[in-house]
């Protein structure tokens, strides 16, 4: 097998950094960011991390110590930082003939046969990026996608390696094995870290030279072998480029506070699909199966209902208008009155490709002209702010189901207005 060269290229504090670009003023000093309804902290600076915050740190009790230790604190801004992420992977595409998103924050390159120095080419794909972006990155380099995620994770944590950490020279390789604890490899749970643990198994170097592979593959799966392996040089795991590997898009919320109305979930329900959609055409694709789900809050002492319901498209769609009908026709069959719904979501299963899409289908037609309709809707929205053009079965403004978010930033990069407030 043919020796191959893969980058994985990670943003630092990914929303934290986002927010930080906006506001200078926040450089080196702590900032955190709040999952939906600022319910807990989702990404942490460096300096946050050193005043003890840690992830999934609930809001409520850490609030008023986030004040005392003048600790920055942002609601999460996703359509800002999908924005970033978008401008981060277009910036990579420039270095990399197959790139791999695996995140909205980090991917994976295929650099093989660069004429440059890895180390140097690394370099290049962090200097760039944190010139044309402004975000800070990390950088491992490995010939397998397990070893360039460990290469990465000790990019981002020693300030020697300046950024990036080229494994592609041996004689590194088990120095980095040693300084990365088990729990840390891609893949590796906490649970699963702990039954390793168990048996001696405390760090990456460790794991790599376990001589018991029926025992790792017991307690891991045959996935957990095969990160042992990719470990040892051995590349088990591809580049993932097609829309048929992504199986599924979702969008959920918990709301803010509880919804007992039929309209205010299809309100929520209809802007759920309107926000996967719009991911589904960005990414040329069409689904045939929606899902939609609804739940009361288990932490409630109160009657508890759940329920999820699958529908069958006649054919593929991306059409919004379309979905949220599909949508909200599951909706009447599961939704049940006196109930206090506290979650609700959607998703659109069975993608495929626009070019899978045969002509033969009878509503080809259908499709191209219902495609030009989304099309001057996401142009719209693209020029003008997200949701800026929408169906009205979305509503005319948010109710019950709203998230909570108080300390959001402004949308920088969608309404010239707010860009005045960069400070």
């Amino acid at each position: 097998m043919k020796e191959k060269v893969f980058a994985l290229v990670d943003c630092n504090s990914f929303y934290c950094s986002c927010e930080r670009l906006f506001k200078p003023s926040l450089k080196n000093k702590p900032v955190i960011v709040l999952s939906n309804n600022d319910g807990c902290a989702i990404a942490r600076t460096q300096e946050a991390k050193d005043l003890g915050i840690k992830m999934g740190d609930p809001f409520f009790k850490i609030r008023d110590y986030c004040k005392k230790s003048d600790i920055h604190v942002f609601s999460s801004n996703f359509a800002l930082y999908t924005n970033i992420s978008d401008r981060v992977m277009k910036t990579l595409a420039r270095f990399a003939v197959t790139i791999e998103v695996y995140s909205v924050d980090e991917a994976w390159l295929d650099i093989t046969g660069v004429t440059d120095d890895y180390t140097a080419y690394g370099k290049k794909i962090e200097q760039a990026i944190l010139r044309e972006v402004g975000i800070p990155v990390g950088v491992g380099i490995a010939p397998t996608k397990t070893m360039a995620k460990l290469a990465n994770h000790l990019a981002k944590k020693s300030i020697k390696a300046n950024g990036v950490v080229n494994l592609m020279e041996k004689q590194f390789v088990s120095v980095a094995l040693k300084r990365v604890a088990v729990g840390d490899v891609w893949g590796i749970g906490s649970r699963s870290a702990e039954k390793l643990r168990a048996i001696n198994i405390r760090t990456a170097y460790d794991f790599v030279n376990f001589k018991n592979d029926k025992l790792i593959q017991k307690i891991l799966t045959k996935p957990g072998l095969q990160r042992k392996q990719e470990l040892q040089g051995i590349r088990c795991f591809e580049l993932e480029v097609d829309i048929q590997d992504k199986r599924s898009i979702g969008c959920s919320r918990s709301f803010s506070i509880g919804v007992y109305a039929k309209n205010e979930m299809k309100e929520a329900i209809a802007n759920y699909i309107t926000h996967a959609t719009q991911k589904l055409r960005k990414q040329k694709g069409l689904c045939s199966r929606v899902s939609v789900y609804m739940r009361t809050s288990p932490f409630k002492d109160t009657n508890q209902y759940s329920r999820m319901e699958t529908a069958l498209l006649a054919s593929p769609s991306s059409n919004t208008c379309e979905l949220i009908e599909v949508a909200w026709a599951i909706v009447e069959i599961i939704f049940k009155q006196g109930y206090e719904y506290k979650k609700a979501g959607i998703e659109l299963h069975g993608l495929i490709g626009t070019s899978e899409f045969q002509l033969s289908f009878p509503s080809f037609s259908n499709h191209i002209s219902s495609g030009e309709l989304m099309k001057v809707m996401d142009n719209v929205n693209v020029k003008n702010g997200d949701m800026c053009l929408k169906s009205l079965a979305c509503g005319t403004s948010m109710g019950a189901w709203k998230m909570l978010r108080e300390h959001k930033s402004p949308s920088y990069t969608t309404n010239f207005k707010h860009v005045q407030n960069v400070k």
